[in-house]
């Protein structure tokens, strides 16, 4: 083991510093890659010699999404406490089904949760668990909703007149998934037009519920987005709220992106009214820096964790009380201890180094935001207290800038699309950065389309 340990940290080493030099990897096309890199499995096993230099060559072709020039998904950057807390959580191995295999671990997820339901503002029974991705968290929080509303589905099966639920047209897409794989059907989902910045529209949301009752259809569950995908929009949820307590639907906050906002109180009144919603989730893996994944949701009344999820296994659940056998609210069994890199940061910097996290975030955000405002050769998507800045840049095609960039190794983002508009998505969840790091991405940005702009000439 202390052969192995030496190499980990030797490769790391060497990936840091490679990291330094080159944070943007130049792709090479998959064929050349796999050929180059000796991937194949044989029966035999191969030499240490042998192993550790291909191991090495493995972790430095892997694209280099912790640095500097990383801007194209909705995670990014490295934080030393969490990635500590997480390599501790792989030695140990402990599945967080129960106690009497979690030990103290039961005790940190359990922190991590009641904490984040303290500054939801859910009441004392609320509770939650972890999964991995925030598409686990939205099935969770739909077959709950789901089994609220019809109690027989668990034995029977879905029965009687079709359920719908509604959610914008600029949600996640995992909800088609998990709507088909639940057994409501793609075709129940009613996608609720949203405004010109993407927020969703309560007034159309109401009209849908009232057009399905009137058709038979039994309307459940609304989802409200807290940071769509695009362009970072938080959807009404005091509105949502008003039209889901009236309707009696579950009104579920898919926050995976942006939910952390509950941590800062400059910018916690973006998800105002979440304690009223059913349940809420958020991905620690994304504005928190956390290693992936680290997906939480929260449930404001635990009854329904276990009416959907618990099931009996005397196998397993031999010892202690169901307080502390989590898999009694898991949709998994074997688990792994997600919680423990999250609550290393959280120990570690406490709430307030939680808050000042998100709050560099947006500040880097308005930075880029009023660069592009104030520069004549963009045209600007974006809007206030969005993490995704969404602009073109002299009219170059935002999918040909973005590729481009990426094949020459110079920068990594991504494009997007919003209303027939296509453009370039920069996400500022990398809190390690600087502004100067902003400035260096529109620098470098700038004199590679200008260049890519002489060579089309």
């Amino acid at each position: 083991m202390n052969h192995d340990l030496d190499l980990f940290r030797s490769i790391v080493n060497e990936l840091m510093k490679e990291e330094e030099n080159e944070p943007v990897l130049q792709p090479e096309a998959p064929e050349a890659l796999f050929s180059k890199l000796n991937i194949h499995l044989s029966e035999e096993g191969i030499s240490d010699q042998e192993f550790g230099p291909l191991l090495k060559d493995l972790v430095l072709h892997t694209p280099r999404t912790a640095t500097r020039r990383f801007f194209n998904q909705l995670f990014g950057g490295r934080n030393s406490k969490a990635t500590l807390g997480d390599l501790l959580a792989v030695v140990l191995n402990n599945s967080m089904y129960t106690y009497k295999v979690g030990g103290p671990m039961v005790g940190v997820e359990k922190e991590v949760l009641k904490q984040s339901a303290s500054l939801l503002g859910y009441p004392a029974e609320a509770d939650g668990t972890l999964a991995p991705g925030g598409s686990m968290t939205n099935f969770m929080a739909m077959l709950m909703a789901r089994d609220k509303a019809q109690e027989s589905i668990r034995a029977k099966g879905v029965e009687g007149s079709k359920m719908t639920l509604y959610t914008s047209k600029e949600s996640h897409y995992s909800i088609p998934k998990n709507a088909a794989f639940m057994g409501i059907g793609r075709d129940q989902i009613r996608y609720v037009d949203s405004d010109d910045q993407g927020r969703m529209r309560a007034d159309h949301l109401e009209k849908l519920i009232a057009e399905d009752r009137q058709a038979g259809y039994q309307p459940f569950l609304a989802i409200a987005t807290a940071g769509t995908t695009v362009m970072g929009a938080f959807d009404p949820i005091e509105a949502m709220a008003d039209i889901c307590e009236r309707e009696g639907l579950w009104l579920h906050i898919d926050g995976a992106y942006c939910g952390s906002v509950i941590f800062s109180d400059r910018y916690r009144d973006l998800v105002k009214g979440a304690n009223r919603a059913d349940s809420f989730s958020y991905n620690a893996h994304k504005m928190l820096g956390t290693p992936l994944s680290c997906s939480l949701i929260l449930v404001k009344d635990k009854r329904w964790l276990y009416e959907s999820f618990a099931n009996d296994a005397d196998y397993l659940y031999q010892t202690d009380g169901d307080d502390y056998n989590l898999g009694k609210t898991s949709l998994q069994c074997g688990r792994r201890n997600d919680a423990l890199k999250f609550w290393s940061l959280w120990k570690s910097v406490g709430t307030r180094g939680l808050a000042e996290i998100v709050d560099r975030q947006f500040e880097l955000a308005d930075h880029a935001l009023q660069y592009v405002k104030n520069h004549p050769d963009y045209r600007v998507y974006s809007y206030e207290n969005s993490l995704g800045i969404c602009f073109n840049y002299k009219d170059i095609p935002a999918d040909l800038l973005c590729n481009q960039l990426y094949e020459a190794g110079e920068l990594m983002v991504g494009y997007g699309q919003f209303h027939g508009n296509e453009f370039v998505r920069l996400v500022t969840v990398n809190a390690g950065n600087e502004k100067s790091d902003i400035d260096l991405f529109f620098t470098k940005m700038e004199a590679f389309a200008d260049k890519l702009s002489t060579s089309k000439v």
